[in-house]
């Protein structure tokens, strides 16, 4: 930025990012295999969060690219699979750098079914997992059979079939995300935590195409009760929707705007617009929350996943007004918490969110457009809704929750352009 650039040239750039974030048109168009979708060739696997060295990784992370190297048939026990990660024979990369965003271990490899979102405002495209479903599966760290049999039964039934249903509906025009995650604001989702309503709607729309592309009506069954049985499903299109939404921000000289948020369970990081694709990290928080019987916080693994992207569009922790039921899932109390969640999470963005409102709040839109002068200024670094995974490897999901981002993330970034600002 240019030392004639001031709070003027700041303000304008701000509103430049945030208009793409909030006018951005994330549309479902398919779902196909990683190494179609994202050109994810080779040997590799896609994990959450900043970039991160595998002897630096947690130990859930570990596991649940083991189980992966397991799944796609790279080794055949964990020994061997260890042995090509640590010679460099299996390569290890962020989603984010690959177009992609993945949910807590967020892994993705090349064979397994991912959907497409595509932003039809830029054109921009980004991808996610099928949502596995809760409890021991891989992206909570779980590595057992029973789990790469489902990842199999994705790649080879489930995913094949949504992706020409996906297809089919509209006649290839695809599915509004973003009218959808709207509707089920209304709800009582969030698109973190809660989102029974939104798979509803989306489930909706592809029943219909479902049965229309299936020739096997067993196959069609299977699918058909996989999603209807998985209030969790759209999770992984909002967070496809999320990074559709703000990847076309980065890159707006001098915005202060955040446009990602993620974690790989030992560094929360941030993007910001005006900065491009630098990583500022700090050391990651564990989520407090409330957990399944028989765990309790000391079997809690630190936050993970690339799921914070549905906060930063504007949803999420900071839409919690409109999801109380969640608040008090997560820990945060009931009605009047939830409206403290999220109007403290309007003190440290740029606007309103002129698509996502809460009913709650006489129509006010969801705060949006995180800007790291604010979060520095103030002190309130944002909340996040997050599951909680074991730290033990293999445990899975022990619990739900919600965490805060370091504010060293925001004060490294602040600093980083108050520098360019003076070259």
């Amino acid at each position: 930025m240019s030392p004639s650039a001031g709070a003027a040239g700041i303000k304008a750039a701000n509103q430049a990012a945030l208009a793409r974030l909030v006018e951005a048109r994330p549309m479902l168009v398919d779902c196909r295999p990683a190494r179609e979708a994202l050109g994810l060739e080779g040997r590799r696997v896609l994990h959450a969060g900043p970039p991160l060295r595998w002897e630096r990784a947690c130990p859930t992370i570990q596991a649940a690219v083991l189980c992966a190297v397991r799944y796609e048939g790279w080794a055949a026990d964990d020994t061997g699979a260890r042995d090509l990660v640590t010679r460099g024979e299996v390569a290890l990369g962020p989603c984010h750098h690959a177009g992609a965003a993945g949910p807590m271990t967020g892994i993705v490899t090349p064979s397994m079914p991912v959907f497409v979102v595509e932003n039809r405002l830029t054109g921009t495209r980004a991808a996610a997992t099928i949502n596995e479903g809760l409890g021991r599966v891989l992206r909570f760290g779980a590595d057992d059979e029973a789990v790469v049999e489902r990842l199999r039964w994705l790649a080879a039934e489930a995913g094949p079939l949504l992706g020409a249903a996906i297809r089919r509906v509209g006649n290839g025009a695809g599915i509004d995300l973003r009218a959808i995650m709207a509707q089920a604001l209304r709800m009582g989702d969030e698109m973190h935590q809660r989102n029974v309503a939104a798979s509803s709607l989306v489930a909706r729309l592809l029943m219909p195409a479902l049965a229309r592309a299936a020739a096997d009506t067993a196959a069609l069954a299977r699918v058909a009760e996989f999603v209807a049985g998985n209030d969790q499903f759209f999770l992984n299109l909002a967070m496809a929707a999320g990074k559709a939404s703000t990847d076309p921000c980065l890159g707006v000289t001098g915005s202060t705007m955040v446009a990602t948020m993620a974690r790989n369970g030992s560094e929360f990081g941030i993007r910001v617009a005006g900065l491009g694709a630098r990583w500022f990290v700090a050391p990651v928080e564990t989520p407090r929350g409330l957990y399944f019987p028989g765990f309790t916080a000391e079997d809690a693994n630190p936050d993970m996943g690339d799921s914070a992207i549905v906060e930063t569009a504007g949803l999420g922790a900071f839409a919690m007004a409109a999801s109380p039921s969640v608040a008090r899932f997560v820990g945060a109390g009931g009605l009047a918490e939830a409206v403290r969640a999220t109007e403290e999470m309007a003190e440290i963005c740029l606007g309103e969110h002129p698509h996502f409102r809460i009913p709650t709040l006489d129509e006010r839109g969801t705060p949006v457009g995180i800007d790291v002068r604010k979060v520095v200024e103030t002190g309130v670094t944002p909340l996040i809704n997050t599951g909680i995974a074991g730290k033990a490897p293999g445990t899975g999901q022990i619990g739900a929750g919600i965490a805060r981002a370091p504010l060293a993330c925001f004060e490294a970034a602040l600093e980083a352009l108050a520098r360019e600002r003076r070259s």
